[in-house]
């Protein structure tokens, strides 16, 4: 709030306010790791290995979920609940949050990305309060997470005439 705060009704943000949104990116990188955009991938062994005791032979196709990864207490303590603080810092070991892929196939959007979501946070908190209509809405898997109801909100205006 401290940015929108400090904008005037019709001043832009600048690459400077971005760079200064740690905590809404944080938020941000906390909701998709809860309900990351991309289920999960394929990948080719490119030698045999043993994992978890099963004898994986090279050229096999493995499917690696995202949301078990993201959800591992080993890395994530209490991996249901919400908490943007897990990315202070230098935030989580690599190769464990990975809603944009990583190493060589990090998605070449990411950055872009970044910048869509804190501008469109930023215009949300900047000139709406909302309220969900549907407080427990059922969350389904089709094949990525999704409100059952769609996600029904009431915006208002932070302006009283707005």
């Amino acid at each position: 709030m401290e940015i929108a705060k400090s904008k005037g009704p019709s001043e832009l943000l600048n690459w400077e306010d971005i760079k200064k949104m740690k905590y809404s990116w944080n938020v941000a990188c906390e909701v998709l790791r809860l309900a990351p955009p991309l289920q999960g991938a394929f990948r080719e062994a490119i030698s045999d290995f043993i994992f978890n005791g099963f004898s994986i032979p090279k050229g096999w196709k493995i499917y690696w979920s995202t949301t078990s990864t993201h959800k591992n207490p080993e890395f994530f303590p209490e991996p249901e609940k919400f908490d943007p603080s897990r990315f202070e810092g230098s935030g989580p070991i690599p190769y464990t949050f990975v809603p944009f892929g990583g190493g060589p196939r990090m998605c070449p959007g990411l950055e872009y990305a970044r910048l869509e979501i804190l501008v469109f946070m930023h215009h949300i908190d900047k000139r709406f309060k909302w309220k969900k209509l549907i407080p427990h809405e059922k969350i389904i898997v089709n094949p990525i997470l999704t409100p059952a109801k769609g996600l029904p909100v009431w915006l208002y205006s932070h302006e009283p005439d707005g």
